[in-house]
């Protein structure tokens, strides 16, 4: 019998209309074999890490439920990555997606390919706040939600109406 995982995956985009971005990565996690999505957060718009000289960057996180293994949902992620365009030139540059597996509960990964949880979650309020979203309740790093939104105030987040 398959053991279904609770997993939270960031989905962050701003290329080619970053909300219809979203909109088609979570359809395709959809209609990804052995995943289903559980919940979608609010999108919200944030300026990007690393390069400004690039457009902000529209977030948002899911929680999915699946039987695959990290490594196999990582290898779905990149093809649905792949299929929206996604081309890595430069380190934190734009993009017309980045699919990040944040957390998956009862499992750790640190190799060179996955992280798990995602080794900057901690850091960033663009991810925080969406995740806060849907699972107020999560433990990271034996820490509660809130003590790493505190950590994360100075940064601008901004819920989008859609």
């Amino acid at each position: 019998m398959k053991r279904f995982h609770r997993v939270f995956v960031g989905l962050g985009s701003n290329l080619e209309d970053p909300i219809n971005q979203l909109d088609t990565a979570i359809d395709s996690l959809q209609r990804t074999p052995e995943v289903s999505v559980l919940a979608v957060s609010g999108y919200y718009r944030s300026s990007p890490v690393g390069p400004q000289d690039q457009d902000d960057f529209i977030n948002a996180v899911v929680e999915l439920s699946t039987s695959l293994e990290p490594e196999a949902l990582l290898t779905a992620l990149q093809a649905i990555e792949h299929q929206q365009g996604r081309v890595r030139e430069r380190h934190w540059g734009p993009r017309t997606l980045d699919l990040d597996i944040l957390y998956y509960e009862g499992i750790t990964r640190d190799t060179d390919t996955l992280s798990i949880p995602h080794p900057r979650l901690t850091e960033r309020a663009f991810v925080l706040i969406p995740l806060y979203d849907l699972a107020p309740e999560l433990v990271i790093a034996g820490q509660p939600m809130e003590h790493w939104l505190e950590k994360t105030d100075d940064q601008t987040v901004e819920h989008l109406s859609l």
